[in-house]
């Protein structure tokens, strides 16, 4: 039986200079994962947007086991309040938002969950279901692992906002840094674009 996929409308995008100091601060943690031919090096960052303050930082394999950036930012939050992953939803703020440079990631290898499951769950316990209000991407993923990302669809049509963060060059700089290590394809800019 054949998947049907609604169209989905167009991102919206941002210009404003905080919201690129943001996606260059986690371009900069992306760099700090080691280059890999099987995996993307992200960087993320989880946002207090009410007061302008980085609550928690993130980037690809940065904690234990085969960790992407969003999750290493909740891992990180969970320690600093000695809760579960799964729990770290009901501490934060009401206007928390994430950064991260590429689409967080709909599917995973066997036994992790992928990186949208982890943004959705972060509403369970609060009282408005949702734990991030709005996801600011760089890129969407390319299809090199994944044929079809349905993060931000299933972001989406969950009340989360997604959004794309526009800054001169970098779209070109966040490919560099992500695909370090990656056989190169003329397929991987033009899908990370949304010209694909």
């Amino acid at each position: 039986m054949k998947a049907h996929h609604t169209p989905l409308r167009p991102m919206p995008t941002i210009p404003s200079p905080s919201h690129v100091e943001y996606m260059r601060q986690a371009l900069e943690l992306a760099q700090k994962s080691t280059p890999k031919p099987t995996n993307y090096r992200v960087g993320a960052l989880v946002v207090d947007a009410t007061i302008n303050t980085v609550l928690a930082t993130g980037y690809t394999l940065e904690c234990e086991g085969n960790t992407h950036a969003e999750q290493s930012c909740f891992i990180k939050l969970a320690r600093e309040h000695n809760m579960s992953e799964e729990e770290v939803g009901v501490v934060l703020p009401e206007n928390a938002v994430l950064y991260t440079t590429m689409e967080p990631c709909s599917q995973r290898s066997v036994g992790n969950v992928p990186c949208v499951e982890r943004i959705l769950g972060l509403g369970k316990g609060r009282e408005d279901g949702m734990g991030i209000k709005t996801v600011y991407v760089g890129v969407l993923e390319p299809d090199t692992f994944v044929r079809e990302n349905t993060g931000r669809g299933r972001l989406e049509a969950a009340g989360i906002q997604v959004v794309l963060v526009e800054g001169e060059g970098l779209v070109q700089d966040i490919l560099s840094v992500a695909t370090a290590g990656h056989v190169r394809t003329d397929n991987d800019s033009a899908t990370a674009t949304g010209t694909a």
